[in-house]
């Protein structure tokens, strides 16, 4: 047996002993992972069993490769922990031999405090590794459209657009308007915003849904609040190697592009349109003064577009994407409420909670970034203790045919 395996066969011997003792840190999060519970444990034990099959392969797939760097991280900490261990037991192996002075129980107690200190400090390590969203560099489409409320709605529409864009900024993420359909009085009905960067498909797809707004409207002066609704769905943008679109499918039109009322706000054929001829998919950008801008902006729109139609054809049992993120913008979908009397925004899905001060949350900073990743660690703990499950499930059933 190689060397590698004889560490690998010692390590997985001593496991159930070592690694999942009741000295873990909990973390203050409500999602913490309890690391002594059985089931953890045959999962933590099954990891480390699969990495070291990984790790002897000679050559691996890319997905086994990717399967590879996600749990490494997690049996190289708990690798850490069974020596630590070693190293505790030991301590109480030469504590215990005879004629031992003061001076060296004194010290071989503070040594063990250090290690269990340790200890604890990797334990922590171990749940943030677990729990930590994955983020990824690419892409989204995200669009905002007015509902319930009318003219109040559509103002909200816009005051959230503009926080997706602030929060854009904040992130350093590169983000092109590719449509804006504004109401009478400055607000808007619909618009659409591409965003790209590293975290942006992960970050703002909890963004999806809908958000309501309490206030007393603007456009009214009796002093009552009023309840709107504003809808947000967000798609993922294709590459594209991803959707293929031939230039024959194509029908593109090319026009001076125009404000509300009709009013044109340039002079050149700015604005282009679409027609995206086997599916009958139009797509329209104004908003840039460059055609070439425009023209990159609707084409890269028309892929998402494409791509949801196809995985919505390939998925059947599974509703419109967007009408699964939207919902039919009734007031009782919502997953955030923006309460303006009380200066607080509400988020209304697990680990959310509520943050105050409604105004600094709209100008897209820290708070909504850290509302979002407490969102996606909620995720993540769904996730891997769903996968925990599956995994204790499917060992008990070969148990039971052997």
């Amino acid at each position: 047996m190689s060397l590698l395996r004889l560490i690998c066969a010692r390590s997985l011997n001593t496991l159930d002993k070592y690694v999942l003792r009741d000295t873990f840190v909990r973390l203050n999060s409500q999602n913490s992972i309890n690391l002594s519970d059985p089931s953890v444990q045959t999962y933590l034990k099954y990891l480390m069993v699969e990495h070291e099959n990984l790790l002897v392969k000679s050559r691996r797939t890319i997905e086994e490769v990717k399967r590879f760097q996600e749990i490494r991280p997690i049996v190289t900490v708990l690798e850490q922990r069974i020596a630590l261990y070693d190293s505790i037991d030991s301590l109480k192996d030469l504590n215990k031999r005879d004629g031992q002075d003061d001076e060296m129980k004194k010290m071989i107690k503070e040594e063990a405090e250090i290690y269990l200190k340790r200890m604890k400090e990797i334990d922590g390590e171990l749940q943030s590794i677990l729990l930590e969203p994955h983020l990824s560099d690419g892409g989204i489409l995200l669009e905002v459209s007015a509902g319930a409320g009318g003219q109040e709605a559509m103002l909200f529409a816009r005051e959230l657009f503009g926080l997706y864009q602030s929060y854009s900024e904040y992130k350093g993420w590169e983000v092109d308007i590719a449509s804006i359909e504004k109401s009478d009085i400055g607000g808007i009905r619909k618009a659409s915003m591409l965003i790209s960067g590293y975290g942006a498909p992960e970050l703002m797809s909890i963004e999806a849904g809908v958000h309501r707004v309490q206030r007393i409207p603007v456009t009214e002066k009796g002093g009552r609040i009023h309840t709107s609704t504003v809808s947000v769905a967000v798609l993922p943008q294709p590459t594209e190697v991803e959707v293929e679109i031939a230039d024959k499918d194509l029908v593109i039109e090319t026009k001076r592009a125009s404000g509300a009322g009709g009013q044109h706000v340039n002079t050149t054929d700015s604005a282009v349109r679409i027609v995206h001829t086997p599916t009958g998919t139009v797509v329209e950008c104004q908003e840039g003064r460059s055609q070439i801008k425009n023209k990159e902006i609707a084409m890269q729109k028309l892929r998402t577009l494409l791509l949801q139609k196809q995985e919505e054809e390939q998925t059947s049992k599974i509703r419109n994407q967007r009408k699964t993120q939207v919902g039919s913008s009734n007031r009782n979908e919502k997953i955030r409420t923006y309460n303006y009397p009380q200066d607080r925004v509400t988020e209304h899905r697990k680990s959310g909670g509520t943050v105050h001060s409604l105004k600094t949350f709209m100008a897209g900073g820290s708070q909504l970034e850290e509302l979002q990743q407490s969102l996606l660690r909620q995720q993540k703990y769904e996730m891997i203790m769903a996968e925990i499950n599956d995994y204790v499930n499917r060992h008990k059933s070969e148990k039971v045919s052997e």
